[in-house]
């Protein structure tokens, strides 16, 4: 059986084609290059937390699922924080600075709270609009996974255990 030079080709393409989609669906963004200031004023770069699991929450005040999940968020802070965790909250640009002091304050947030004046960090994060929105980044710096709306808690425990199991 004699194969032709075109359908060498197009076999070849094919596998190329497979390969492209694979390498595609597999490999996952790498999160924007940015940096976090504080309410407190520290600088937090993105980049300068890798080697650690980072859960970035946008979020407002007036936002009802925002303010339903945020104990939740504390809760999971508190029980992988020690295991290389980290979460930042980044207030949307719309949301009164003075809102989001008064609530952190009260609600004593154990974590670094952001405000994006500009929405500058919202448009690095893929125009984050609707909130909350939530990005899962792994301690390479990639965006393991994106959640617009409230997130299920018991899968990002799975998620978390995983991705913070100590390498062997």
């Amino acid at each position: 059986m004699k194969l032709s030079l075109k359908s060498l080709l197009s076999a070849a393409a094919g596998i190329a084609l497979i390969g492209g989609l694979v390498f595609f669906l597999t490999t996952k963004p790498t999160a924007p290059s940015v940096e976090f200031t504080s309410l407190k004023g520290e600088k937090i770069a993105l980049d300068k937390l890798r080697g650690k699991v980072v859960l970035v929450n946008f979020w407002a005040t007036d936002c009802p699922g925002c303010v339903t999940e945020m104990p939740q968020l504390v809760q999971t802070y508190q029980k992988y924080k020690d295991r290389g965790f980290e979460t930042i909250a980044v207030a949307m640009s719309y949301d009164p600075p003075n809102y989001v002091v008064s609530y952190a304050t009260n609600k004593g947030l154990p974590f670094p709270v952001s405000l994006d004046p500009q929405g500058e960090l919202a448009k690095a994060f893929r125009e984050v609009k609707l909130v909350p929105t939530t990005f899962i980044i792994d301690k390479d710096g990639h965006i393991l996974q994106r959640t617009v709306g409230e997130l299920d808690f018991s899968k990002l425990h799975v998620l978390l255990d995983k991705e913070l199991k100590p390498s062997s």
